[in-house]
């Protein structure tokens, strides 16, 4: 069945082995995760945000984590984001946290973009130390949600998976979570 969704994931597939550096075989290095089940566990790690502050996971303990994979030259991402943002700034004092992870090659390439943007949710990038225990899932942007309840923050279960763009109402959907 051929709904805007399917179709807009099918134009990515296509459009995704044409970024710069990111040809076929980039992507078939093995590098990224199956996208994970609702209902599974995800551990957490610190993170140095692009800013240079430390994104703790006992930040998000008790609250709903949206974990936002992403990269500057990506074209969905870049329609993505602006929605991203708008979510974090009207839902992180009713308990959302987000952490934004970029998969660009070069931190200044992430950072530029983020202030050539205005965009203030946290950001760091998928260093190896990262991945190791959030892996970048198929796809791109990927858009995880957790409830993190488990004491210090260290875990959280998914509630919402998502690979491909998401369309502004399904973004603005994941406040149902909170």
């Amino acid at each position: 069945m051929f709904n805007r969704r399917n179709v807009m994931q099918s134009i990515a597939a296509l459009a995704l082995p044409l970024a710069p550096g990111m040809g076929p075989r980039a992507w078939a290095r093995g590098a990224e995760a199956p996208l994970p089940k609702v209902g599974s566990t995800l551990a957490l790690p610190a993170v140095t945000l692009l800013d240079g502050r430390r994104w703790r996971p006992a930040q998000a303990e008790g609250k709903l984590l949206v974990v936002y994979w992403w990269a500057s030259w990506c074209p969905f991402c870049a329609l993505q984001s602006p929605h991203m943002e708008a979510l974090w700034r009207a839902q992180k004092a009713k308990g959302l946290d987000l952490l934004a992870l970029s998969i660009d090659k070069q931190p200044a390439a992430a950072v530029n973009y983020m202030k050539a943007k205005g965009y203030s949710f946290p950001a760091g990038m998928l260093t190896p130390e990262v991945a190791r225990l959030l892996p970048k899932p198929v796809g791109l942007p990927v858009v995880v949600a957790l409830k993190v309840d488990g004491p210090g923050g260290r875990s959280g279960t998914v509630v919402f998976a998502e690979s491909g763009e998401m369309f502004p109402e399904d973004v603005e959907g994941l406040k149902k979570y909170l």
